[in-house]
């Protein structure tokens, strides 16, 4: 397996393509992980503040905006087959975060258990992000060097279909 931080001019056509897809997998996966994160973090504020309102208004009736927001709305992304992460490590990480927070009935938290348990969320969203922005400037190295090779006549432009596939 070629090494994530290889340098992309040394790699082969078909190692380039290949990296470059791997890191578009994991950007999509640590993207759907952040946006449920990023979901239940809205559900922590919009219990805080129906707390500090005095709202009697249930959160239930929030629930339906706050999560369609965040797992279908976004940036237009070049599209790519949707997967179900549900299950990958990343994903079992944040749901044993809201498990240990006892994150499934936010009105039954406390106010410090609340807090808590949106600082740990807001904590895990922000190292995702991190992860994102990392995963992309390799992505863009990959896909510059890409377009270097295909205007330079290194590759034969006919694969650049191949690279549609990525």
């Amino acid at each position: 397996m070629t090494p994530i931080d290889a340098d992309p001019q040394s790699l082969s056509l078909p190692e380039l393509r290949a990296l470059r897809g791997e890191l578009q997998h994991q950007d999509d996966v640590v993207s759907y992980v952040r946006r449920v994160a990023q979901a239940r973090l809205d559900l922590v504020r919009a219990e805080q503040n129906r707390r500090q309102v005095g709202d009697d208004v249930p959160l239930s009736e929030e629930l339906s905006g706050i999560l369609g927001s965040h797992l279908t709305g976004g940036p237009p992304r070049p599209p790519r087959p949707a997967d179900d992460f549900s299950d990958h490590p990343l994903a079992a990480e944040l749901e044993q975060l809201c498990e240990d927070a006892g994150g499934t009935d936010v009105e039954g938290l406390d106010d410090d258990e609340l807090a808590a348990f949106g600082a740990r969320l807001h904590d895990f969203e922000q190292a995702r992000s991190g992860e994102r922005r990392e995963l992309f400037g390799r992505i863009d190295a990959l896909s510059a060097e890409l377009v270097r090779r295909y205007r330079e006549g290194e590759a034969d432009v006919d694969g650049l279909l191949a690279d549609d596939d990525g």
